[in-house]
């Protein structure tokens, strides 16, 4: 999976207006779609393309992709949140991999719609908490599209349903760039993450999209829902949400309690 190359130049805007602002880098953000592809392969690909966005010889990208059967652990994770060894693990076809994202625990494989926005966040004027709230609303609307109402708990950063959590978060922000993502359960085989303690938390459930629908959905027409959705201006919503996640947080236990800046999950 190669790095994008840099674009064309550009005229530049003479809009003045933050909304025509946001607007143009929506329009300038590449999609990458590549397919399947291995962890590592991906991992550098991101890398690669963030070192080209901070030098502004780049643009920004939004990698759309599937893994194969992985289990990747966050900067937070602990060893007892993955229930097998590695041989075993190995055995049933799922590697382990420790990355350098924020977050726990966390099962990538065939199915499920894996998000990489490698993007500009100082630029757009966004935090972390901020950015994560944005990728929340993201796919929140795309489920929408679909009939099945997704929400927020405030204590736990990603994507829930009356069914369980259908979309885990963790990000790394380096230099003001963002890696890493999202990954969102479409015809995910849900066993998979009978492997793990997913994100870390205890007793709550794992959906997906297809399970909720009762039929296997197109991967390539949720890709286009969520560009849609990706390219779409939501800066109040996404302002209050981070407010609420922010007074939230401020009162939580310490389970909910935010990890250091620029490494986040859920």
């Amino acid at each position: 999976m190669d790095a994008p190359k840099p674009p064309q130049s550009q005229p530049p805007s003479t809009s003045s207006s933050a909304d025509a602002a946001e607007r143009e880098r929506n329009v300038a953000l590449r999609v990458v779609r590549p397919g399947i592809v291995g962890y590592a392969e991906a991992l550098q690909t991101q890398r690669d393309t963030a070192a080209g966005v901070r030098a502004g010889t780049v643009p920004e990208t939004l990698f759309l992709l599937q893994h194969r059967p992985v289990v990747t652990m966050g900067r937070r994770a602990t060893g007892d949140h993955v229930l097998l060894s590695r041989e075993a693990l190995l055995e049933r076809g799922v590697d382990l991999v420790e990355t350098d994202r924020g977050g726990d625990v966390t099962f990538h494989g065939p199915g499920q719609i894996v998000g990489y926005p490698i993007l500009d966040l100082r630029r757009r004027g966004l935090g972390p908490h901020t950015y994560l709230r944005f990728l929340e609303a993201v796919l929140i609307d795309v489920l929408a599209t679909y009939g099945i109402r997704g929400f927020r708990d405030p204590a736990y950063t990603g994507v829930w349903t009356e069914q369980g959590k259908i979309a885990a978060m963790g990000i790394r922000v380096s230099g003001g760039v963002s890696l890493h993502g999202f990954a969102l359960n479409v015809n995910t085989d849900l066993r998979y993450f009978g492997l793990i303690v997913p994100c870390g938390i205890q007793g709550r459930s794992v959906a997906g999209m297809d399970r909720i629908l009762g039929r296997p959905l197109d991967l390539d027409e949720v890709m286009d829902r969520i560009e849609t959705a990706f390219r779409a201006d939501r800066p109040r919503e996404v302002a209050v949400a981070a407010a609420v996640t922010a007074a939230v947080t401020a009162t939580a236990t310490p389970h909910a309690a935010p990890p250091a800046s620029g490494e986040l999950h859920g």
